[in-house]
């Protein structure tokens, strides 16, 4: 299993503790954006760096991963496609995408995408907050309990 991570957007806190998880098990993290990424120093940490264009990282990450394999992100669109290669997808506020829950959140996330097209002000995601650290890293140990091998 490799843990790959939709870099761009990522909040700081989230990718210390993918480092920091990736360090202590043992498992390979590949962060992929399209800006210089700092991380530590670590045989298991890369950074795959892309030039600039629409869903460039999103092909990337679905070019790269096989099954099992875990993403990070928030994208909606991009987590459906992982799941259908029968991979993983974790929010960094610590909701597994699955084949059970992905449609429905494609559909509200196309629902607001056609509502704020048309004029009506949704907002956006709200900060992430330490609950959300919190359940995002509950929510990978969990996962990486029941998953990964050495």
């Amino acid at each position: 299993m490799h843990i790959y991570a939709d870099a761009d957007a990522l909040p700081n806190a989230i990718k210390e503790i993918l480092c920091r998880a990736a360090i202590r098990l043992g498992i390979g993290l590949t962060l992929v954006a399209n800006k210089k990424l700092h991380i530590p120093q670590s045989q298991y940490i890369t950074t795959i760096r892309l030039g600039q264009g629409f869903d460039v990282v999103d092909a990337a990450i679905v070019d790269r991963i096989k099954p099992g394999d875990l993403v990070i992100t928030a994208d909606i669109p991009l987590a459906a496609l992982i799941v259908e290669k029968d991979a993983h997808a974790l929010n960094p506020r610590g909701e597994l995408y699955t084949k059970d829950n992905i449609q429905g959140h494609v559909t509200m996330r196309n629902l607001l995408y056609e509502l704020r097209g048309g004029g009506v002000v949704t907002g956006g995601p709200r900060p992430l907050c330490n609950r959300d650290r919190e359940a995002f890293a509950n929510q990978l140990d969990i996962f990486l309990t029941r998953h990964a091998t050495r």
